[in-house]
Order: C-alpha cells, then sequence, then structure tokens
C-alpha cells in the first residue's frame, strides 16, 4: 500500500471528486507516463524533481485517469477510442495495441512459468486467469493529456472539507481500539493514517471497480509498461492463490490500486499485516488489518514517531526564492536566522530538526517548512501537493486549523498550450533545456526562476500569467 515510485498506482476518490471540475472545464486528468504524479504537477509548478517523469516505475495513474472518465450512473464506461496515445511511444500506437490484443491469450499463458516460480498453482493459474480479455479501454486512460488542470488552492478546498473532516472523526472514533493497537506496535499516528484512507477512498466509499486481475493483466500485455506491470499482475494472482483475498475483493482503479488506502499488489506484498491474527491480511474489509497495514507501510518509508509533517511560514518581504528547494534543506535555526517565522507564532519545537521549504503558490502564496515525515507521505505518492493535502487533513482532523495565509486566488491557471508556449519561449532564452512538453516539473521551475531572476523579481518559479506575459515581452 504504497505509493513510493513502482509501488502504487490509484487513487479512485481523489479521481471522483476532481470529476466534476475537471469535466466542467474541459479538462481530462494526466496519466500519460508518471500518472497521478504528472497530474499534481500540473496542479502546481514543481511537485517532482524533474519535467514529465515517465519511468516506467512512475507513481498512480490510476485514480487520475477515473476522473477523466466518469459515466454518469448507470451507463457504460465507454470504449477505447481506437486512436493512437498522446505519448507517441511505439506500443501506444493503434495498431500495436490492437496486435497486442490480439495476442493477449498466449501473452497471459506464457506468464506460467513466471507465476510457477512463486509458488502459484497450475490450478489457480487457470483457476484466476480463465476467461480473461484486454480491457483496452486502459489504453486511452494511460495516454491521456489534461488540457487544463485545477490550482492547488481548488485542490486543497475538494479534498480537505467538513463532510469529509466529520466522517473522519467517526472513522477515528468507531476504529479507536485499531488506531490505539497500530499506533503502540508502529509508532505511526493516527491521523495520517485516517487521512490517507479519507484522500485515497472517501473512506472506502470510492475505491474503484474495475477488476484488477483484468487490468493488470491487460498492462502487462498491452502498452509502454509491460515489464512493470507484468510483476503487479503476478502478484496479485498470488494474493488470490493465498487467499488473503477474494476476487470480488480484487477491484479498484484502471492500473491495479485496490481497497481504502489503494495497495498496488507489490505494495500489498510488501506491507500488508494479518493484525487480527485470522489468516488472511484483508485490507479491503478489515478495519484492523487495513489501518495496520498502512501505519506498517509508513514505518518501513522512515516515519518518525511524535513528530509531525512540518509547518506552514511566513516569509520576509526580500526573502531569496531560490532557497525554496527541496535539495536545500537547512536546521529550523537556520532558517529562523533567515526571517522565516510560523505562520501561527508558535515557535519550532525542535531548533536542530532539518527541513526544506515549499512555497507552492510562489511569493504570493503561504510557505511551508518540511520535515521527514512529509518525506515520508511522499514515499507514499511523489507528488507535494498530495502530501501537503494529506498532512493539512491530519492536522485538522487533530482539531488543528485551516492555513493561516490566503493562497493567491486570482491567479488563472495556465492551459496545457500556454504551459507549452512557456517551456518554449524559456528555451529561446537559454534558461529551458529539456524538451517542451506542456508538463511544469522541477526543470521548468528552475528554468522560471533564473528569468526571473535576471528581469529581477521574486524567482520562485510559480508559472503565472504574467510571468507568461513577461516571457513574451508584453
Amino acid at each position: 500500500m504504497t505509493a513510493l515510485i513502482g509501488n502504487r498506482l490509484g487513487t479512485a476518490a481523489i479521481a471522483t471528486a476532481l470529476a466534476a471540475l475537471l469535466l466542467s472545464s474541459g479538462a481530462r486528468a494526466q496519466s500519460s507516463g508518471g500518472g497521478l504524479a504528472n497530474f499534481f504537477d500540473n496542479i502546481f509548478t514543481g511537485s517532482l524533481s524533474k519535467d514529465n517523469q515517465a519511468s516506467p516505475s512512475g507513481p498512480r495513474p490510476g485514480a487520475s485517469t477515473q476522473a477523466q472518465t466518469a459515466p454518469a450512473a448507470g451507463s457504460a464506461p465507454p470504449p477505447w477510442s481506437g486512436e493512437d496515445g498522446a505519448s507517441g511511444h511505439p506500443l501506444m500506437t493503434a495498431s500495436a495495441i490492437r496486435e497486442a490484443a490480439a495476442n493477449f491469450d498466449n501473452c497471459v499463458a506464457s506468464m506460467w512459468p513466471d507465476a510457477a516460480r512463486r509458488n502459484i498453482s497450475q490450478q489457480s493459474f487457470q483457476h484466476f486467469t480463465a476467461g480473461l480479455e484486454p480491457d483496452l479501454r486502459i489504453m486511452d486512460l494511460m495516454d491521456s493529456q489534461p488540457e487544463f488542470t485545477k490550482s492547488i488552492w481548488d485542490y486543497l478546498d475538494i479534498l480537505v472539507n467538513d463532510n469529509r473532516l466529520a466522517k473522519g472523526r467517526e472513522i477515528l472514533a468507531k476504529y479507536k481500539p485499531q488506531f490505539d493497537a497500530a499506533e503502540k506496535a508502529y509508532g505511526v499516528d493516527r491521523y495520517a493514517i485516517a487521512s490517507i484512507w479519507g484522500i485515497e477512498s472517501n473512506y472506502s466509499t470510492q475505491m474503484g471497480d474495475r477488476n484488477v486481475l483484468q487490468s493488470t493483466a491487460t498492462l502487462a500485455c498491452i502498452g509502454r509498461r509491460q515489464k512493470y506491470f507484468r510483476d503487479e499482475f503476478l502478484s496479485a494472482l498470488e494474493i488470490l492463490h493465498h487467499g488473503d483475498l477474494r476476487p470480488e475483493q480484487l477491484r479498484g482503479s484502471w492500473a491495479g490500486a485496490f481497497g481504502p488506502t489503494q495497495f498496488m499488489p507489490t505494495a500489498f506484498k510488501r506491507y500488508a499485516v494479518d493484525a487480527d491474527g485470522d489468516g488472511r491480511r484483508d485490507v479491503v474489509d478489515n478495519a484492523a488489518d487495513l489501518i495496520a497495514s498502512t501505519a506498517n507501510n509508513l514505518k518501513k518509508d522512515g516515519w518518525q514517531p511524535g513528530q509531525t509533517w512540518g509547518f506552514e511560514v511566513v516569509m520576509p518581504k526580500d526573502f531569496n526564492y531560490m532557497l525554496a528547494d527541496r535539495g536545500k534543506a537547512m536546521t529550523m535555526a537556520q532558517w529562523e536566522h533567515l526571517g522565516l517565522k510560523r505562520a501561527d507564532n508558535q515557535p519550532f519545537p525542535r531548533p536542530t530538526d532539518k527541513a526544506y521549504l515549499l512555497a507552492p503558490a510562489g511569493a504570493e502564496g503561504p510557505g511551508f517548512l518540511m520535515l521527514q515525515n512529509f518525506r515520508v507521505i511522499m514515499k507514499y505518492n511523489p507528488a507535494e501537493a498530495y502530501a501537503l493535502a494529506i498532512g493539512h487533513f491530519a492536522d485538522r482532523l487533530r482539531g488543528g486549523a485551516p492555513f493561516v495565509q490566503p493562497w493567491p486566488r486570482q491567479e488563472r491557471v495556465l492551459s496545457r498550450a500556454e504551459r507549452l508556449e512557456l517551456q518554449q519561449l524559456l528555451a529561446q532564452r537559454g534558461f529551458y533545456r529539456g524538451t517542451p512538453d506542456g508538463q511544469l516539473g522541477g526543470e521548468t521551475r528552475e528554468a522560471l526562476r533564473g528569468f526571473q531572476a535576471s528581469i529581477g523579481v521574486a524567482a520562485d518559479g510559480f508559472a503565472s500569467s504574467d510571468v507568461l506575459e513577461r516571457l513574451r515581452g508584453r
């Protein structure tokens, strides 16, 4: 159950929550290459270390794509478009997809030797793969391109709301013994676990309804990430063979994430635990197993017991935003020396703690000093927007207040065409050396900072409409 790159690929609740907003604005949720992380990368600039992170182990495309295709109640999901994928990958052309689909049965059968090496019986293999057919609609979901995205503040408004907070408090009370046990055994904050549960699946009400075995088999045999999904498919077979979950429980996002906290099959193998001793690791319907497994994931990723994820901070007016970089961690005392203060005027509890500064809306929005536990949340999903939502929601469940400083809600989110233009103009001026693709990641942020510094404005790396106009020379 981790979103560590290569482990998790889905977030059904986020997708459902964003669906109406995305579709109403003509947007299609991003899932090309880096999936949900790229989608978050478009929500605010620089959530990843580099632009368009699209490695075979990229994070969680599942959820973001559910948003783009959310059908009306009672309607059938749309079929595959029959078109080439937007990524341009040779395995995502329409002809390559059709050819691979025609060979689907042979592809699945060819995985029997690997299954046998995992101690899956031939009877189980034949039983669980019988009648499997490819779900080609996944090819569209895997390679979609967004025209518009939501701002970080709109995204937080959607996920951290009064209804979800009320439900979260009910969950914390209802399963208090299970949270008590997990907190004692793993040292992980119950509010962080409850926050992940709430944001991933809206407390088990929006987990996705695709057959995980069918989805992972499709992706193991068709498209540009077959090697990665072959492991996910075989791991799903292991789960069923061992009897931890029943086939009807193994339903989730198009990329194979399942359950209230959205495990990928490989992550299930790594982190799932049988907390109540019933012989099954049921992270779908058993609250004890679900809570403990989520806690185990965070603990193994380096969670620091008794510590928070970070602090909202106020920066001085003359602050050097070149320091707002994940690679430039300093102690709290050093940040204080530079003029940073907590937004609630409270002291930093441990001056020697190291943190990096995040300014997701640039100089016009709030800043945040991010500690070790924020980095752990990012291993769950490597997007700073996601981790910020998880941390803030956990604080609110604990009884904390909303963020103190306002967001620059007057700012307009750039369209994909404008994002491409921005990168092209930065490249023309010698600041951007990547390939313009409309994905505003860390490379674009660094280029923006360079341009902003050259014209004497705050080098915050924020892709605003104003900086685009300045690049245009207007």
